[in-house]
């Protein structure tokens, strides 16, 4: 994450609509839901070791291609689909990644025949808020205990690609955290939400 300056303040995403609205509409607001937290648990795996722009540019070639994110379908790929994905150019194109993917939404629908919730089991990772909100970008940390913490959960229930940074990476986004700086609007409009 790098600040940027030109125009109204954000953490990032300035210079780019796409990235600019991701930024100012979904990043840091609190997503609950099953399937909506697979398809951020996804797309994280899918960004590791890319930049989030990569993949905020794919994300709707993504929704087509894992049919909306939906685990009940995903589950069912089988060896033609991990094909298919592999030829997909709109995608990205990690054997692992892809795999994991899969894997993944079986691992959820095992975890609801257990009677628990991918969204119980993520939030329950929750932090107290800090004591002072970021003031720069070196502020913000890459992982943290309660990241660890629910990157070791997600894999004890059998989930893959949910290291401890993609699992911080995960809180971020899906507002778990509120990491936008201190001088950030959304920062301001996110706590006024929690209240």
């Amino acid at each position: 994450m790098s600040a940027q300056t030109s125009g109204p303040f954000r953490c990032f995403g300035d210079g780019d609509p796409l990235y600019s609205a991701y930024h100012d509409e979904e990043w840091g607001r609190p997503v609950h839901g099953d399937r909506e937290l697979y398809e951020r648990i996804s797309l994280e795996a899918f960004q590791s070791g890319l930049s989030w722009i990569t993949v905020l540019r794919r994300r709707d070639t993504f929704r087509t291609a894992f049919a909306g994110f939906d685990p009940e379908v995903v589950a069912a790929y089988g060896e033609d689909d991990v094909a298919r994905l592999l030829a997909d150019p709109g995608i990205i194109r990690n054997r692992l990644k892809v795999e994991a993917t899969i894997a993944n939404a079986r691992t959820l629908l095992a975890l609801a025949e257990r009677g628990r919730s991918l969204s119980d089991l993520v939030w329950s990772s929750a932090p107290r808020p800090r004591p002072e909100a970021p003031r720069s970008p070196g502020d913000v940390p890459a992982l943290t205990a309660e990241s660890s913490a629910l990157s070791k959960a997600l894999k004890a229930e059998g989930f893959r690609f949910v290291g401890p940074t993609t699992a911080y990476a995960t809180m971020q986004a899906c507002g778990i955290v509120n990491d936008h700086l201190a001088q950030c609007p959304a920062r301001n409009e996110i706590e006024a939400d929690r209240r």
